[in-house]
Formats: structure tokens, C-alpha cells, sequence
């Protein structure tokens, strides 16, 4: 086992830890389950990096967005460390080729989305692959996300039943005490282990605007405070809308979402981080992972869904320690509107119920029948033949899913 200062030293060229950033590393060699909380820019992935270079074998990071995954790659790349990823669209050939690489000491890391962990082809090769630690990134995709955005988070815990000596360690900066706890649980964690850091960030001035407004505000603020800016959107219309009227008003800003192709939102997210474009106007699906240091400035034109998410993304600004705003404009709709997406989102039993029963009907599944067994569906066929609620219907099959 290598030294894990030196090793901080030769690689990252630190003297030092961050605070409890040595305590977390020292509870994974000890072999234990570890949950770290650290605010953004707080190091997390150094956390799971260092103890991983200190033994031998691989570290098997799960990791929620294809951007996050080749951005931490590259990274490590630079640093002379061998990484590896695997995510969705590779082919089956260069995903076997990876697999291979993996097998092979000089590589330390392999990144995977999480539905890569049931396919097939990585069960197969998951008994050659010396795996020293399971890092959980984005850990609190497995409670928050886990429900709306990434379901197969629920099943990186079956990884556990094939390697169960391999500790795991799951790393986020936004948790409650309820999230917290659902992650121990989800990750089958064998005794709750749980790091927590201050998420104070006293570089960071967070105002909240009522206005009638908002595109005028929003012109106001960013030409008042200069600098990278991010905006957040909730719909991909609004964000080329937004974009285009920053554009009529002098503001160099461009668009981003997940609709975009691949390549094209790679290109949009460089040229933001090189500063080639000041403003970035985006929906959600940009900027977890991105480690930009010099953002003075994130706008929220939509209340977000939930506190945890607001932390996040608003705390994306100001990494570099100098003084930077997180803004949120609102009007008396966005209100009602969160109120309407929360019954939405947290359908009853009674509605769950009549989703489960319009599923069965839909699919002539006989009673105490279709276990592990595959059919072909339609969403927008099986809720235009019910007349159910778009929303409510997509949350109550994600709760039947996670509940199994």
C-alpha cells in the first residue's frame, strides 16, 4: 500500500488535505462503507482517487452523466493515471476492449453509468476484475434522482451480492438527513458511516427576487455583475429563448440541453469552460461534475423542485473562493406551479393503485403471473387508451419499479 500524502503530492500537488478529506480515505482502507457529504468544490472525487491509487486493483466508479464521466477521465489522463469508461452508445466491440484494458494493472479506474451493470456483458467479465472500492459519484442520484432520472441506481447494491468484501463509498454535496439515510440503505451499507463537512459557503450571496419581469432582471444582473454566468431554465424551449434574447441585448450567451447532440453539447460546454462563451442558458442536465472555478454568477429563471437541487447547481458558482451570486426570480405562478408538480411527482396509493391495474389490463398480464418476464409498451398508447395523467402515471410506474 503506497502512502496516500505522497500520493496526493505526486499527482494532484497538494501539500495537504482538505479538511476531512484524510478521515474519509483512511475509513475506506479501513475497509468501511462510507458515505462523505462535502459541499461543491470541496474534493469529493479525490476522496475515492487516492485510496484507490494506494492498493492494488481498480476502483469502479458509478457516475450519473456521460459529460461527468470523460471530463473525470481526461482529468486523470492528464495526471498520467490510467482511467477507463464505459457508457451508453459505445459499440459492443470497444466495450469489450475496455472490459480487457480493465483486467490490466496500469489502470486504475473504471467509469461506468449505472444500466451498464446489468447488461450481460459486464457480468461476465465482473469475476476478472480486481476491484478494490465501488465509488458511488452523484450518491444522491440512488434517493432523489434515483426515483425520476436514474432508476437503475437502485440496483448498483446487487453489484455488492458479487464482490461483498469490496467497501463502497458514496460521495454528494446535497443530502437532508432523510437522503442520507435512504443512501445507507440502497447501497447496503453494513453499519451506517456517514462524514459530514460545513456546506457553508460564506463567498456566496444568495438573493431572492419576486418581479413581474423576469427576462429584465435577468439582462439587469448580468450585465451588473461581470464575469461566467450559468442560467437555469426548466424547460429546453426556454433555453434557446433565453439565450437568443441575452444575444439581442449584447450578452455573448449560448443554450444547452439534453436534446442537443452529443457532440454539440461537448461543444457548447468546452467553449463555456474555456471561456469562449459567457453565459450558458441550460436545463439541469448541465453542469453536474463540471468543475469551472471562475463562475461569478448562476441564475435560477424557475423555481427549482426541490432545496437539495437549488443547493447544488446554485453552489456551482464561486468555487475559486472570490465573492460570486446564486439568484432566484420568481412570480406568483411558479408557486402554484411547484404545487401542482409535487402532487404530480408523490402520486397516492389510490393512484398508484389505478396505474398498476390499467398496466396489467394493458398488457393481459393473467393475476400471479409475469414475474421476470419482458413486454413490449407504449407510454404514450397506454396513457391515451386510460385518459391517465401524463405525469402522475410516469412517478407511480417509477415508484412500482423501485419497490419492485
Amino acid at each position: 500500500m503506497h502512502g496516500i500524502h505522497s500520493i496526493l503530492q505526486q499527482y494532484w500537488g497538494y501539500e495537504a488535505f482538505r479538511s476531512q478529506q484524510e478521515e474519509i480515505i483512511q475509513s475506506v482502507l479501513q475497509g468501511k462503507d462510507t458515505l462523505a457529504l462535502l459541499p461543491t468544490g470541496g474534493g469529493k472525487s479525490i476522496c475515492y482517487q487516492v485510496p484507490a491509487l494506494a492498493q492494488d486493483g481498480i476502483c469502479l466508479v458509478v457516475s450519473p452523466l456521460i459529460a461527468l464521466m470523460k471530463d473525470q477521465v481526461e482529468n486523470l489522463k492528464k495526471r498520467g493515471i490510467g482511467a477507463l469508461v464505459i457508457y451508453s452508445g459505445m459499440q459492443r466491440k470497444d466495450i469489450i476492449r475496455t472490459l480487457e484494458n480493465a483486467r490490466q494493472d496500469y489502470f486504475k479506474f473504471l467509469y461506468v453509468s449505472p444500466e451498464r451493470l446489468e447488461t450481460s456483458l459486464f457480468k461476465e467479465y465482473l469475476p476478472a476484475l480486481n476491484i478494490n472500492l465501488i465509488a458511488v459519484d452523484e450518491a444522491h442520484c440512488i434517493s432523489q434522482w434515483g426515483y425520476d432520472f436514474r432508476p437503475s441506481y437502485l440496483k448498483i447494491a446487487s453489484l455488492r451480492e458479487e464482490i461483498p468484501d469490496v467497501p463502497v463509498l458514496a460521495v454528494t454535496a446535497s443530502a437532508t438527513e432523510a437522503v442520507q439515510k435512504d443512501i445507507c440503505e440502497k447501497l447496503h451499507f453494513r453499519k451506517p458511516n456517514i462524514f459530514r463537512q460545513s456546506f457553508e459557503r460564506k463567498n456566496l450571496s444568495y438573493s431572492v427576487f419576486q418581479v413581474e419581469a423576469k427576462a429584465t432582471k435577468l439582462v439587469d444582473i448580468l450585465k451588473k455583475v461581470q464575469g461566467s454566468a450559468i442560467v437555469y431554465c426548466k424547460s429546453r424551449k426556454k433555453t434557446s429563448e433565453v439565450a437568443a434574447l441575452l444575444q439581442m441585448h449584447g450578452l455573448p450567451a449560448n443554450f444547452y440541453h439534453a436534446g442537443l447532440a452529443q457532440e454539440e453539447r461537448s461543444k457548447r460546454q468546452q467553449e463555456w469552460i474555456d471561456n469562449k462563451t459567457r453565459i450558458i442558458v441550460c436545463t439541469n442536465a448541465f453542469g453536474m461534475g463540471i468543475d469551472k472555478p471562475d463562475v461569478r454568477v448562476v441564475v435560477h429563471m424557475d423555481a427549482p423542485d426541490c432545496l437539495e437541487n437549488y443547493y447544488q447547481e446554485a453552489g456551482r458558482c464561486g468555487r475559486d473562493g472570490k465573492k460570486a451570486y446564486a439568484v432566484l426570480l420568481y412570480e406568483g405562478r411558479d408557486i402554484e406551479e411547484l404545487e401542482t408538480l409535487h402532487v404530480n411527482r408523490y402520486p397516492g396509493f389510490d393512484t398508484i393503485r389505478q396505474v398498476h391495474d390499467a398496466l396489467v389490463n394493458f398488457l393481459q398480464i393473467p393475476v400471479n403471473d409475469g414475474q421476470d418476464r419482458s413486454y413490449a409498451f407504449r407510454f404514450d398508447e397506454f396513457v391515451r387508451n386510460f385518459k391517465l395523467n401524463v405525469h402522475q402515471a410516469l412517478y407511480s410506474l417509477q415508484a412500482l419499479e423501485s419497490d419492485g
